[in-house]
């Protein structure tokens, strides 16, 4: 086994946590995976530094992601069938459930930009510069986009209002 095939199986959980959290759903998250696995092997020539796979393959994972998106955008709507017969019960430790689902509705309350800097740097422990790699963007944006996106996160876990903002001081 080559070095880059160990080390595109070890970064395989990372996609698959960043996966989840792009799709918000495991089987179109497994999809993505694989579709991003099958585009690093056929591009494999395309990567230069050893040391930046990870960024390197998250960010063909949000290239793939974006694609499906617009892609999605053109077809109809369709609905899952889970959604249309809900179970009758739910088993226990809904208290998880719940905390998860706050916290879930707490990110999404966020601008997309925000949360999904905060999930690569949080979630996957990305350095800044990585992240900036791969978004695409100057290392100051993201920085900013990542202050901004925990201060409204703490405010809306707190039950506080997340629009409510600090009120400005002017200094002469």
């Amino acid at each position: 086994m080559s070095d880059f095939s160990r080390r595109l199986q070890e970064e395989i959980p990372a996609l698959r946590r960043y996966a989840r959290f792009l799709a918000r759903d495991a089987d179109w998250a497994d999809d993505l995976v694989q579709d991003s696995l099958e585009r690093a092997i056929a591009k494999r020539r395309l990567w230069h530094k050893p040391e930046s796979l990870r960024p390197w393959l998250f960010a063909l994972l949000r290239n793939v992601h974006l694609n499906q998106v617009r892609r999605q955008a053109r077809r109809p709507a369709e609905v899952p069938l889970d959604q249309m017969f809900p179970q009758a019960g739910r088993s226990e430790g809904q208290t998880n459930t719940v905390m998860v689902g706050q916290i879930m509705a707490a990110l999404d309350s966020l601008e997309a930009e925000q949360r999904e800097i905060l999930v690569l740097v949080a979630v996957e422990g990305l350095h800044y510069k990585e992240v900036a790699m791969v978004l695409g963007l100057p290392m100051g944006t993201v920085m900013s986009r990542l202050s901004r996106g925990r201060e409204r996160l703490r405010r809306t876990l707190a039950g506080e209002s997340p629009t409510t903002t600090a009120t400005l001081r002017r200094i002469k």
